[in-house]
Protein backbone atom coordinates (compact mmCIF):
# COMPACT_ATOMS: atom_id res chain seq x y z
CA UNK A 1 0.00 0.00 0.00
CA UNK A 2 3.09 2.52 -0.13
CA UNK A 3 2.33 5.74 -1.34
CA UNK A 4 -1.43 5.17 -2.12
CA UNK A 5 -3.75 7.50 -1.24
CA UNK A 6 -6.54 6.35 0.71
CA UNK A 7 -9.89 8.46 2.16
CA UNK A 8 -11.66 7.15 4.78
CA UNK A 9 -15.13 8.68 5.95
CA UNK A 10 -16.20 8.00 9.43
CA UNK A 11 -12.67 8.13 10.22
CA UNK A 12 -12.78 9.15 13.80
CA UNK A 13 -15.10 6.57 15.00
CA UNK A 14 -13.99 2.97 16.39
CA UNK A 15 -13.93 1.07 12.67
CA UNK A 16 -12.56 4.23 11.08
CA UNK A 17 -9.54 4.79 13.10
CA UNK A 18 -8.59 1.38 13.21
CA UNK A 19 -8.89 1.43 9.48
CA UNK A 20 -6.58 4.37 9.04
CA UNK A 21 -4.46 3.15 11.73
CA UNK A 22 -3.62 -0.20 10.01
CA UNK A 23 -3.55 1.44 6.50
CA UNK A 24 -0.76 3.99 7.47
CA UNK A 25 0.87 1.31 9.22
CA UNK A 26 1.28 -0.70 5.64
CA UNK A 27 2.42 2.73 3.95
CA UNK A 28 -0.76 4.29 3.19
CA UNK A 29 -1.35 7.72 3.10
CA UNK A 30 -4.27 8.65 4.41
CA UNK A 31 -6.87 11.12 4.75
CA UNK A 32 -9.69 11.14 7.49
CA UNK A 33 -12.93 12.49 6.72
CA UNK A 34 -15.18 12.62 9.50
CA UNK A 35 -18.73 14.57 11.13
CA UNK A 36 -17.53 14.95 14.21
CA UNK A 37 -14.64 18.32 14.40
CA UNK A 38 -11.97 16.74 16.75
CA UNK A 39 -10.44 13.59 16.22
CA UNK A 40 -9.49 11.29 18.76
CA UNK A 41 -6.47 11.88 20.82
CA UNK A 42 -3.58 10.43 19.21
CA UNK A 43 -4.91 9.33 15.58
CA UNK A 44 -3.19 12.01 13.94
CA UNK A 45 -0.31 10.96 14.89
CA UNK A 46 -0.53 7.26 14.34
CA UNK A 47 -1.36 8.32 10.64
CA UNK A 48 1.82 9.73 9.86
CA UNK A 49 3.13 13.43 9.64
CA UNK A 50 1.69 13.45 5.98
CA UNK A 51 -1.61 12.68 6.87
CA UNK A 52 -4.77 14.56 6.53
CA UNK A 53 -7.53 15.31 8.77
CA UNK A 54 -10.64 17.15 7.59
CA UNK A 55 -13.40 17.15 10.08
CA UNK A 56 -16.73 18.83 10.56
CA UNK A 57 -17.84 17.34 7.00
CA UNK A 58 -21.34 17.16 6.60
CA UNK A 59 -21.56 13.84 3.92
CA UNK A 60 -25.37 13.82 3.23
CA UNK A 61 -24.58 17.04 1.69
CA UNK A 62 -22.86 16.64 -1.71
CA UNK A 63 -21.57 20.32 -1.94
CA UNK A 64 -19.50 19.64 1.41
CA UNK A 65 -19.09 15.66 0.18
CA UNK A 66 -17.39 17.30 -2.97
CA UNK A 67 -15.42 19.75 -1.73
CA UNK A 68 -13.77 17.22 0.65
CA UNK A 69 -12.98 14.82 -1.75
CA UNK A 70 -11.55 16.92 -3.95
CA UNK A 71 -9.49 18.63 -1.12
CA UNK A 72 -7.84 15.63 -0.57
CA UNK A 73 -6.95 14.41 -4.22
CA UNK A 74 -5.49 18.45 -4.18
CA UNK A 75 -3.59 18.03 -1.14
CA UNK A 76 -1.99 14.40 -2.33
CA UNK A 77 -1.93 14.75 -6.13
CA UNK A 78 -4.28 11.81 -6.39
CA UNK A 79 -6.57 9.43 -4.43
CA UNK A 80 -6.61 5.91 -4.95
CA UNK A 81 -9.15 4.16 -2.73
CA UNK A 82 -12.36 6.07 -1.12
CA UNK A 83 -13.28 3.81 2.77
CA UNK A 84 -17.14 4.85 3.35
CA UNK A 85 -17.58 3.71 7.07
CA UNK A 86 -19.60 6.47 7.69
CA UNK A 87 -23.08 5.24 9.02
CA UNK A 88 -25.43 4.87 12.14
CA UNK A 89 -27.53 2.83 13.71
CA UNK A 90 -30.89 2.77 15.36
CA UNK A 91 -32.83 -0.22 16.88
CA UNK A 92 -36.49 0.01 16.99
CA UNK A 93 -40.18 -1.46 16.32
CA UNK A 94 -41.69 0.36 12.98
CA UNK A 95 -45.11 0.13 15.66
CA UNK A 96 -43.44 2.14 18.29
CA UNK A 97 -40.61 3.50 16.31
CA UNK A 98 -40.74 7.27 14.41
CA UNK A 99 -40.56 8.20 10.34
CA UNK A 100 -37.76 10.31 11.25
CA UNK A 101 -35.22 7.52 12.30
CA UNK A 102 -36.20 6.01 8.85
CA UNK A 103 -34.89 9.24 7.04
CA UNK A 104 -32.31 9.69 8.99
CA UNK A 105 -30.39 6.09 8.80
CA UNK A 106 -31.15 6.36 4.92
CA UNK A 107 -29.05 10.03 4.95
CA UNK A 108 -26.40 8.33 7.08
CA UNK A 109 -25.94 4.89 5.47
CA UNK A 110 -26.49 5.87 1.83
CA UNK A 111 -26.71 9.60 0.88
CA UNK A 112 -23.15 9.48 2.97
CA UNK A 113 -21.49 7.03 1.07
CA UNK A 114 -23.17 8.30 -2.40
CA UNK A 115 -21.95 11.70 -2.21
CA UNK A 116 -18.49 10.50 -1.43
CA UNK A 117 -18.86 7.74 -3.44
CA UNK A 118 -20.20 10.03 -6.93
CA UNK A 119 -17.32 13.06 -5.77
CA UNK A 120 -14.02 10.60 -5.48
CA UNK A 121 -15.28 8.58 -9.25
CA UNK A 122 -13.08 10.81 -11.35
CA UNK A 123 -10.34 10.88 -9.06
CA UNK A 124 -10.20 7.05 -8.66
CA UNK A 125 -10.48 6.82 -12.21
CA UNK A 126 -7.56 8.41 -13.03
CA UNK A 127 -5.78 6.30 -10.16
CA UNK A 128 -5.54 3.09 -12.57
CA UNK A 129 -6.47 0.91 -9.72
CA UNK A 130 -9.10 2.73 -7.71
CA UNK A 131 -11.23 1.20 -5.20
CA UNK A 132 -14.29 2.11 -3.04
CA UNK A 133 -14.99 -0.13 -0.25
CA UNK A 134 -18.05 0.08 1.73
CA UNK A 135 -19.41 -1.23 5.17
CA UNK A 136 -22.80 -2.41 4.47
CA UNK A 137 -24.28 -5.45 7.43
CA UNK A 138 -24.67 -8.72 7.46
CA UNK A 139 -28.10 -7.95 9.64
CA UNK A 140 -29.32 -6.47 6.38
CA UNK A 141 -29.60 -10.14 4.28
CA UNK A 142 -31.89 -11.64 6.63
CA UNK A 143 -33.48 -8.46 9.25
CA UNK A 144 -34.58 -8.97 12.79
CA UNK A 145 -36.92 -7.38 14.40
CA UNK A 146 -36.29 -3.79 15.37
CA UNK A 147 -33.85 -3.85 12.80
CA UNK A 148 -36.30 -2.71 10.08
CA UNK A 149 -34.72 0.99 9.07
CA UNK A 150 -31.34 0.06 9.79
CA UNK A 151 -31.50 -3.18 7.53
CA UNK A 152 -33.36 -0.95 4.78
CA UNK A 153 -31.05 1.76 4.63
CA UNK A 154 -28.18 -1.14 4.83
CA UNK A 155 -29.73 -2.97 2.10
CA UNK A 156 -29.91 0.19 0.20
CA UNK A 157 -25.56 0.44 0.50
CA UNK A 158 -25.31 -3.12 -0.79
CA UNK A 159 -27.28 -2.27 -3.65
CA UNK A 160 -25.14 0.65 -4.24
CA UNK A 161 -22.18 -1.03 -4.45
CA UNK A 162 -23.16 -3.60 -7.25
CA UNK A 163 -24.61 -1.13 -8.98
CA UNK A 164 -21.53 1.21 -8.73
CA UNK A 165 -19.40 -1.96 -9.75
CA UNK A 166 -20.95 -2.76 -13.12
CA UNK A 167 -20.85 0.90 -13.80
CA UNK A 168 -16.63 1.20 -13.16
CA UNK A 169 -15.66 -1.83 -14.33
CA UNK A 170 -14.83 -0.92 -17.36
CA UNK A 171 -12.62 2.39 -15.78
CA UNK A 172 -10.60 -0.23 -13.86
CA UNK A 173 -12.22 0.94 -10.53
CA UNK A 174 -13.70 -2.23 -8.30
CA UNK A 175 -16.69 -1.57 -5.77
CA UNK A 176 -17.17 -3.79 -3.25
CA UNK A 177 -18.65 -4.06 0.59
CA UNK A 178 -18.12 -5.96 3.79
CA UNK A 179 -20.67 -7.36 5.95
CA UNK A 180 -20.25 -7.25 9.36
CA UNK A 181 -22.26 -8.72 12.27
CA UNK A 182 -21.46 -7.56 15.81
CA UNK A 183 -18.45 -5.17 15.71
CA UNK A 184 -16.81 -5.21 19.34
CA UNK A 185 -17.05 -1.60 20.33
CA UNK A 186 -17.35 0.25 23.35
CA UNK A 187 -20.97 1.03 22.75
CA UNK A 188 -22.09 -2.57 22.16
CA UNK A 189 -20.39 -3.85 24.88
CA UNK A 190 -22.37 -1.21 26.94
CA UNK A 191 -25.42 -1.91 25.38
CA UNK A 192 -25.12 -6.26 25.70
CA UNK A 193 -23.40 -6.53 28.65
CA UNK A 194 -24.19 -10.32 28.72
CA UNK A 195 -22.95 -11.27 25.41
CA UNK A 196 -20.22 -13.28 24.76
CA UNK A 197 -17.64 -10.29 23.22
CA UNK A 198 -15.29 -13.52 21.77
CA UNK A 199 -17.63 -14.47 19.49
CA UNK A 200 -17.89 -10.66 17.88
CA UNK A 201 -15.90 -9.21 15.05
CA UNK A 202 -12.76 -7.24 16.12
CA UNK A 203 -12.29 -3.68 14.56
CA UNK A 204 -8.99 -5.10 13.09
CA UNK A 205 -9.99 -8.01 11.73
CA UNK A 206 -12.48 -5.99 9.94
CA UNK A 207 -10.12 -3.39 8.87
CA UNK A 208 -8.22 -6.09 7.41
CA UNK A 209 -11.15 -7.51 5.39
CA UNK A 210 -11.48 -3.59 4.34
CA UNK A 211 -8.01 -2.83 3.16
CA UNK A 212 -7.54 -6.07 1.42
CA UNK A 213 -10.50 -5.03 -0.90
CA UNK A 214 -8.83 -1.28 -0.92
CA UNK A 215 -5.22 -2.81 -1.89
CA UNK A 216 -4.43 -3.49 -5.62
CA UNK A 217 -4.24 -7.47 -4.74
CA UNK A 218 -7.97 -7.08 -5.14
CA UNK A 219 -8.49 -6.27 -8.45
CA UNK A 220 -10.14 -9.22 -9.90
CA UNK A 221 -12.79 -8.83 -7.12
CA UNK A 222 -16.20 -5.95 -7.74
CA UNK A 223 -19.34 -6.44 -7.03
CA UNK A 224 -18.71 -8.53 -3.60
CA UNK A 225 -20.79 -8.30 -0.50
CA UNK A 226 -17.78 -9.97 2.15
CA UNK A 227 -19.67 -11.05 5.13
CA UNK A 228 -17.50 -10.43 7.79
CA UNK A 229 -19.39 -12.34 10.83
CA UNK A 230 -16.38 -13.92 13.34
CA UNK A 231 -18.42 -16.62 15.03
CA UNK A 232 -21.98 -14.82 15.62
Amino acid sequence: MTGRVYAITGAFGVLGSAVARAAAAKGARVALIDYAKIPPEGLGDDCGPDGMILGGVDLTDAVAAGAAIDAVARHFGRLDALINVAGGFRWETLEAGSWETWHELFRMNVLTATNASRSAIPHLKRSGSGRIVNVGANGAVKASTGMGAYAASKAGVHKLTEALAEELKADGVTVNAVLPSIIDTPTNRADMPSADFSAWVTPADLAAAILFLASEESRAVTGALLPVTGRV
